[in-house]
């Protein structure tokens, strides 16, 4: 079983986790999952957590905007599987947050791969940074 990943800052805490299985499509001509899915699967994870700490959609006033991503693959996943993407937040800075997922293999609990994001809330109609809206982390 996996414990919490090692990059994590100290004041991040779990915020959402979501299972995600991995599709057919998803694998390269080696039969691995493409590097880039796990861009996906992280954003499936993020969009589910703020769908569910948000009042309303995305962008009808303001919503966030990657200036930062990475991924640290730790071994190969193949198909069938199931992901299961442990999502942590840190408490925001004026308009933007860092976020940190955690993808492991829901039959096992092993690690496939860690990734962090920038978040930076910007404004739906202007597209210059806002105040990061209240996601329970301050």
């Amino acid at each position: 079983m996996s414990t919490r990943p090692d990059a994590l800052p100290d004041a991040a805490r779990q915020v959402h986790t979501t299972a995600i299985p991995v599709r057919w499509g998803d694998l390269d001509a080696a039969g691995h999952v493409n590097n880039s899915r796990f861009f996906t699967y992280f954003e499936e994870a993020r969009v589910a957590w703020l769908d569910s700490a948000l009042d309303g959609p995305l962008f009808t006033e303001s919503g966030p905007v990657l200036a930062n991503a990475s991924c640290d693959f730790k071994q190969p996943l193949t198909y069938p599987a199931t992901l299961v993407i442990d999502v942590y937040a840190t408490p925001p800075g004026e308009s933007s947050m860092k976020t940190v997922y955690d993808a492991t293999l829901q039959r096992s609990g092993e690690r496939v791969a860690t990734g962090t994001a920038v978040l930076v809330w910007v404004s739906a109609e202007t597209g210059e940074p806002v105040a990061v809206p209240d996601l329970g982390l301050r």
